[in-house]
């Protein structure tokens, strides 16, 4: 099965209309209905907007299967959330600094856990 087809099983089993998809994803309708009447897949740089439009990972998508094994070691998180800005500063950091950061936030989680 190519990867188009499973898209299109899953918008059926979630019963997702096209135009929501294209609404979630921003991939034009005719795009879409290009995948299902030439049989051609996604461009490459769309999966990760597929995969959270559908709710699934990419080992799922790409495979048909869910991997009973392990759990996605990756978050998606969209540019302009607090949680970008804090990765995004992160990262600019000094490795000391990074292990402060770590640090309070351990600290944080204990105070959390005493509550």
């Amino acid at each position: 099965m190519i990867i188009s087809e499973r898209i299109f099983e899953l918008l059926e089993e979630k019963k997702i209309s096209r135009k929501d998809f294209s609404e979630r994803t921003g991939i034009s309708q005719s795009t879409i209905s290009d995948w299902k009447r030439k049989k051609t897949n996604p461009a490459s740089d769309k999966i990760m907007l597929i995969c959270q439009a559908l709710e699934v990972t990419p080992y799922e998508l790409l495979s048909g299967t869910k991997c009973g094994c392990c759990e996605p070691d990756y978050v998606l998180i969209g540019k302009g959330t607090d949680e970008h800005t804090l990765i995004e500063q992160y990262r600019s950091l000094k490795q000391m600094d990074k292990g402060r950061i770590l640090g309070y936030l351990q600290m944080l989680q204990e105070c959390e856990r005493k509550k």
